[in-house]
């Protein structure tokens, strides 16, 4: 479609431009000889590549075509690369030139001698060779996020987009405008406290300066029974000295703890009893207290990793054609689904023994910051209607995964360590696309939102996903601005920009995308007699029903009969131990899912996955949105997303203009906020019945033409990528180029 009908794009980067940490494999290639060689840092190449081919972490894969290429391009490759990379040095293997003297020169003549001499496969070796060394950082400082903070501390003139950096996470929080907590203040936590009715909990402020552990925040929540000193001492026994972390609490008193393992054998019975004590007595019935072992009840990062390997080979490494006879078997022996499914089965099965038991739920993991992290968010997204909200959703993530040490840094790989790769934050926004699915009424925001916030990890200028703990950003952050001569005053480290300033990335037009439609609030205003009154919302019913399903599949539950040893699967091996109790409790906790899916759901209550057969869906828009192949023109869900927002911008046209028919001048000055629509696409008039815009697809906003780089296609033209990318360059000639 032409590029002038779509207007969505992202403000940091260009059609074409791909984060470089975003970047995981480069391979050039040369066609002649039947060579290819994967690029790494400090590396050179023996053979002239005709291809260069970009794996990207985003399921994104680049080609090139360099023998396309005549000498004009050659040109523009060569000056881009200079503006790009200043410090490369371009090498003629028979007689040596320095492309940068010449280029400093300012002029065009002398590019164009130093063109001829040098050939244009050189230049595309050297340029192969430029990629793949900053792509390829050796450390965490020469990250582009440093570059550009470095920048704003010596001239804060040159903000992205007029944004300051570290901002209050606000840019679109939700229709209210609050802004995003970031729990990174005694405040914060102690706001949660009290909105969750913790009154048995207090904010610890033992971990100030990073004293006890550097893998903890500084302030956390505790038991208020157990006394800083008493923190300090057994906080020796932990791993990482990562004492016990309070996450979220039941209106019925119980709590949800996370806890990694006491590596004290003489010590590990006394602590965990201490630890217990001081949980029961926070809950107000005096609750036992229920220990999940995810060590062994989940697929470990190792495990996950090699499933979402074999998810990339088969959904974009692999051409469909060869692929599309055994599909469904190759995508269940990737495992991925099953994973999934593990994860929603584990944590509904721990809301059943918080909802149901009333008793708190400590997850115990070896270093308590990567399985606890999935599992403690699910089940808060399970039981919380706060947190299917976009700022509440936004508000977890800090909590769970940024603050609570998830190791970013390692797991996305940002350094190229793939010892340490494990794509577990991938995993946690697909099991919430598998809720948002079964439940869309249930979620604020939309699936384009979890799929841009997955992307939005692998771009290197927001501090939120770039670290492995709060410790790191300070440490890193106060060596590069003593490095730098910044002075810092009385900040701890530098402030980055926050990925919640979503302003940064999107007009406030496009983040109108992240809205879902189909989302019922807890409640709507209403205009009765002049005065705004507000009603509940009819609840939509998503039960299932019980007719034509085989028993082991009915409403969702898996049955004992599921058991069974089957071939390459891991139920038993995921089996939570509470199954494995007396009789009278298993069916206890049956009867509560089968109760819980015979009833109307609940949207602004507990909601349950359905987790058998093909309720397990692959993410299509976030896996395929790159492949040609799989994109359906005027298909796909954002035919119904299309369809309801008119519905939902016509409803609050109706709404506006009944408010303004029967409300005061005060009231309607009080509304002002109101008479903003929603809505991305908008009805143009009440009698308005369009089609859908001709750039729908399934993979919608992504690739609205179409990706260039399959194999079933030559590659992208060197000029067609130049002309659309955003560098602005200095030389006469280029800047007049259309």
């Amino acid at each position: 479609m032409p590029l002038q009908k779509f207007h969505y794009k992202n403000l940091l980067l260009g059609e074409h431009d791909v984060p470089l940490t975003c970047i995981e494999q480069i391979v050039t290639v040369n066609d002649t000889k039947r060579k290819q060689k994967v690029l790494g840092p400090n590396q050179k190449l023996k053979f002239n590549p005709t291809e260069l081919i970009i794996y990207c972490k985003d399921f994104r894969i680049v080609r090139f075509r360099f023998d396309e290429a005549g000498p004009e391009s050659a040109k523009k490759v060569t000056c881009s690369v200079l503006h790009v990379f200043p410090d490369v040095q371009l090498e003629c293997p028979k007689m040596s030139f320095w492309l940068l003297p010449v280029m400093s020169s300012g002029k065009t003549e002398s590019v164009t001698t130093f063109l001829a001499v040098v050939s244009c496969s050189l230049i595309i070796a050297q340029v192969c060779l430029a990629i793949a060394h900053y792509s390829q950082p050796t450390d965490l400082q020469l990250l582009f996020a440093f570059e550009y903070v470095g920048e704003i501390y010596h001239n804060p003139a040159k903000k992205v987009n007029g944004i300051d950096p570290g901002g209050g996470g606000g840019g679109i929080g939700s229709a209210s405008g609050q802004q995003t907590p970031l729990f990174e203040t005694y405040s914060d936590w102690d706001r949660e406290i009290k909105r969750t009715g913790a009154s048995e909990w207090r904010v610890c402020s033992v971990n100030e300066g990073y004293m006890i552990s550097t893998c903890l925040p500084e302030y956390f929540v505790v038991p208020s029974s157990l006394a800083d000193q008493d923190l300090k001492l057994y906080s020796y026994s932990f791993i990482g000295r990562r004492m016990p972390l309070w996450s979220w609490n039941h209106p019925n008193g119980s709590a949800l703890v996370r806890m990694a393992n006491i590596k004290d054998v003489l010590q590990q019975r006394r602590i965990d009893q201490r630890i217990c004590n001081a949980i029961t007595r926070s809950h107000p019935l005096r609750s036992d207290v229920y220990k999940s072992d995810l060590d062994k009840c989940l697929p470990n990062i190792q495990e996950i990793q090699a499933a979402h390997i074999k998810l990339k080979q088969l959904c974009v490494n692999e051409p469909f054609e060869e692929t599309e006879e055994k599909w469904l078997s190759s995508l269940e022996n990737t495992h991925w689904l099953e994973y999934i499914r593990s994860f929603l089965k584990h944590s509904a099965e721990l809301v059943y023994m918080m909802e149901c038991k009333h008793v708190s739920v400590v997850l115990q993991e070896e270093e308590g910051r990567d399985l606890s992290c999935l599992a403690a968010s699910l089940i808060q997204v399970m039981l919380d209607p706060y947190f299917r909200t976009i700022v509440g959703f936004q508000s977890l993530i800090q909590k769970e995964w940024v603050m609570a040490g998830y190791q970013f840094l390692d797991r996305c790989n940002h350094l190229k360590r793939s010892d340490k790769e494990s794509p577990l934050f991938l995993m946690f926004l697909d099991c919430v696309w598998q809720l948002l699915e079964q439940y869309p009424a249930a979620f604020e925001f939309s699936e384009m939102y979890l799929t841009i916030l997955y992307d939005s990890a692998r771009i290197s200028l927001f501090g939120t996903f770039l670290f492995n703990c709060p410790h790191q950003r300070v440490k890193e952050s106060t060596e590069f601005a003593i490095s730098k001569n910044i002075q810092l005053g009385d900040e701890k480290g530098l402030r980055f920009p926050c990925v919640w300033d979503w302003s940064l990335q999107f007009t406030s037009r496009d983040r109108l995308l992240f809205h879902n439609p189909l989302y019922i609030g807890k409640s709507a205003p209403c205009v009765q007699n002049g005065a705004v009154k507000t009603f509940k919302r009819a609840k939509k019913n998503y039960s299932s029903t019980l007719r034509g399903v085989p028993p082991a599949l009915k409403n969702g539950i898996i049955s004992e009969q599921e058991f069974l040893p089957r071939r390459n699967s891991l139920i038993l091996k995921l089996k939570p131990d509470f199954l494995q109790q007396a009789e009278s409790q298993s069916n206890s906790m049956e009867q509560y899912f089968r109760d819980w899916f015979a009833k109307p759901v609940d949207l602004h209550g507990v909601i349950l996955p359905r987790i058998s057969g093909t309720q397990i869906k692959l993410w299509k828009l976030c896996y395929f949105r790159w492949v040609p192949e799989a994109q359906i023109n005027h298909g796909g869900f954002i035919t119904a997303f299309h369809k309801v927002s008119l519905l939902a911008d016509e409803v609050d046209t109706l709404n506006r203009n009944l408010r303004q028919y029967k409300s005061n001048s005060s009231l309607q000055g009080n509304c002002s906020e109101l008479d903003q629509s929603r809505m991305y696409f908008r009805a143009n008039s009440l009698n308005d019945t369009s089609g859908a815009p001709d750039f729908l697809s399934s993979s919608f906003p992504f690739s609205p033409v179409g990706n260039l780089c399959r194999r079933s296609i030559l590659g992208t033209p060197l000029s067609k990528f130049l002309s659309g990318a955003k560098i602005w360059l200095s030389t006469e000639t280029l800047a007049n180029e259309d």
